[in-house]
């Protein structure tokens, strides 16, 4: 697993009390190449470890209407 020391959770503003809670932490996209994903809900639980073009890529899906956020 990749070392996430240091990263820095922002929660999604699209986060709501209906349980769809999400954070992020891209800060270590250009030191350490890679972007984290967690349930905000559950900050010790597991996290999605991805690269920045794949993160950029789900994030450009989201804003062109591709996916449902």
């Amino acid at each position: 697993m990749n070392d996430l020391v240091g990263a820095v959770w922002r929660t999604s503003s699209r986060s709501n009390d209906q349980g769809l809670c999400v954070e992020v932490a891209d800060n270590l996209a250009g030191t350490r190449g890679v972007v984290g994903i967690r349930d905000s809900k559950d900050p010790r639980g597991p996290v999605l470890v991805v690269g920045p073009p794949g993160w950029t890529a789900f994030v450009d899906a989201l804003r062109g209407g591709h996916l449902r956020p």
